[in-house]
C-alpha cells in the first residue's frame, strides 16, 4: 500500500497543474498582503489532490485492476472524499480573486453559461451521481478499463468530475450554479446513501463476476496462489460501498451541519447589524 508507488500520466499531470496553480494563487494574494484562509489550502492540496494521489499512484493505484475490492477502495475516495476536499478549498474563488481582467471575465461567463447551469442542477446532477456506479459496474465499461490503460485513467478522472458536479453546490463555497437551501441539500445528501448500500448489496448477492474473464485469468498465472477466489473478492468489495458510504455520508452530513450553523451566525449577525441601525435613525 505504501511502498509500491507508481505514476499514471494523465492523474499526475491533472495534480501538478492544479495543485501548482492553486498554490501560484495563494502566492499571488500573499504578496498583495491579502489572507487567504490556511484551512482551504490544506483542504484542497493535501486534503483533496493529496488524496487523488494516494488513490492512483499509492497500492491503492498498483492494485486496483487486481483486486476490486481494492477498487472499491479507490472508488470511494475519488467519488466522494475528493470532491468534498475540492469544494472546500475554494478554487473558484481563488481564481476570481487573483486572475487578471480578462481571464477573470471568460471564468465569469463560464460560471454563468447555460451549459454551466444545467450541469449544476441539482436533480441532474443527483441522477449523474448515483447512475453512473450502476452503468460502470453492469456494462461494458468496467471490462474496457481492465483492457485499456486510457480507459481506466479516465475512469478514475470521470468518477471525481461527477462527484464535483453534485457535491460542490452542495458542500462548497464557490459562487458556482445549482445553489440551494440547507434543507434541500441536506435532502440530496441523504438520499444518496440508499443507492450506495443498495449498489454494495447487490455486488454482495450476485453470482456473476464484475470483469470475471479478468480477474479470473490473473488466478490462472503467478498471483494464484495468493489471491482470493475472485466472488469473496467481489462479495467484499459490495460490503465495502456499502459501509463506506454510510461512514462518508456521516463526514458530508458534519460538514452540512457545521456550513448550516455557521450560514445561520452569519445571518443573525445580518440582522442584528440591520436593526441596530434601524433602531439608530429611528431615534435620530
Amino acid at each position: 500500500m505504501f511502498t509500491d508507488w507508481g505514476i499514471d500520466p494523465i492523474p499526475f499531470v491533472i495534480t501538478v497543474w492544479a495543485v501548482g496553480l492553486y498554490v501560484l494563487g495563494v502566492a499571488v494574494l500573499s504578496r498583495r498582503g491579502d489572507a487567504w484562509p490556511l484551512g482551504r489550502t490544506l483542504a484542497f492540496v493535501v486534503l483533496g489532490m493529496g488524496t487523488f494521489t494516494f488513490a492512483t499512484a499509492s497500492g491503492l493505484g498498483r492494485y486496483d485492476t487486481t483486486l476490486l475490492s481494492v477498487h472499491m477502495v479507490q472508488h470511494m475516495l475519488l467519488s466522494m472524499v475528493v470532491p468534498l476536499a475540492l469544494a472546500l478549498g475554494a478554487p473558484v474563488t481563488l481564481a476570481l480573486r487573483t486572475l487578471p481582467a480578462a481571464p477573470r471575465r471568460w471564468l465569469l461567463a463560464v460560471l454563468h453559461s447555460r451549459v454551466a447551469t444545467v450541469l449544476a442542477f441539482p436533480p441532474l446532477a443527483f441522477a449523474l451521481y448515483v447512475a453512473s456506479p450502476w452503468a460502470l459496474y453492469f456494462s461494458g465499461w468496467y471490462d474496457a478499463s481492465l483492457a485499456s490503460p486510457f480507459v481506466h485513467q479516465m475512469m478514475h478522472v470521470h468518477l471525481v468530475l461527477v462527484g464535483t458536479l453534485f457535491f460542490w453546490p452542495l458542500m462548497g463555497i464557490d459562487p458556482v450554479p445549482g445553489r440551494v437551501g440547507y434543507p434541500f441539500r441536506v435532502l440530496l445528501t441523504l438520499m444518496t446513501l440508499p443507492f450506495h448500500a443498495f449498489l454494495g448489496v447487490t455486488i454482495m448477492g450476485q453470482s456473476t463476476l464484475i470483469g470475471g474473464e479478468h480477474y479470473l485469468a490473473l488466478r490462472e498465472g503467478p498471483m494464484g496462489a495468493w489471491l482470493p477466489p475472485a466472488i469473496d473478492d467481489q462479495h467484499l468489495a459490495g460490503g465495502i460501498l456499502w459501509a463506506s458510504g454510510d461512514l462518508i455520508g456521516a463526514l458530508f452530513f458534519a460538514v452540512l451541519f457545521i456550513q448550516w450553523v455557521r450560514s445561520s451566525m452569519k445571518e443573525a449577525a445580518r440582522e442584528d447589524r440591520r436593526l441596530d441601525l434601524a433602531e439608530r435613525r429611528g431615534a435620530g
